[in-house]
């Protein structure tokens, strides 16, 4: 049996609607051998915001200036809030990114062209990156599940976090707009595993 350590503090960080592109989907959207340009690292060090934008749509609704996350991925997702999916009428399921199977459809258009995704569209489930060296100190185990505590005005416990373990990760609560206007946090808080 292992044990997690207690009131392990935590930075909290709300990750806005943005969309992963694989390498084919890149150059249907913006051209052949298109490269994203990066105009911001984020959080996580394999991770960087790009100056590129997308717009995501289904039959009657359409959300603008989606930003794209970088590196290329194998598969591109679209991570939204459920707030944004009412908005397009959609109804994704709740997964963690790189879930995808029975995820929702989705039309992607850019300036060279559009892409419809059978499959692709997620509510991102909230989650913490850990580092494998900072996991064995923590006592936390890759795919476990942990709750949340956020002070502050709006207090709130998220329960049913995941937890997701990787050499070059580094420790950091995500949770959508939804989840961060919740609990009172614009772009980056502070939350405390129980």
């Amino acid at each position: 049996m292992w044990k997690i350590k207690k009131n392990i503090k935590i930075p909290v960080e709300v990750s806005a609607r943005h969309c992963h592109l694989s390498k084919q989907d890149l150059e249907k959207l913006f051209g052949a051998g298109y490269e994203l340009k990066n105009i911001k690292q984020l959080s996580q060090p394999s991770d960087f915001a790009c100056e590129e934008t997308i717009s995501i749509k289904t039959d009657s609704h359409i959300l603008e200036n989606v930003r794209i996350v970088g590196p290329i991925r194998e598969k591109t997702q679209v991570e939204i809030s459920l707030t944004d999916a009412k908005k397009l009428g959609a109804n994704p399921p709740v997964r963690l990114s790189g879930d995808l199977e029975s995820s929702g459809a989705i039309t992607l258009a850019g300036p060279a062209g559009e892409v419809a995704l059978e499959k692709g569209l997620i509510i991102a489930k909230r989650h913490i990156h850990c580092a494998t060296s900072e996991a064995k100190n923590l006592g936390l185990k890759n795919n476990s599940v942990v709750s949340v505590k956020i002070e502050g005005e709006r207090p709130v416990i998220f329960e049913n976090v995941a937890v997701r373990i990787k050499d070059n990760y580094k420790l950091c609560m995500h949770i959508d707009t939804d989840e961060g206007n919740a609990c009172g946090i614009n772009k980056i808080g502070q939350g405390v595993i129980l």
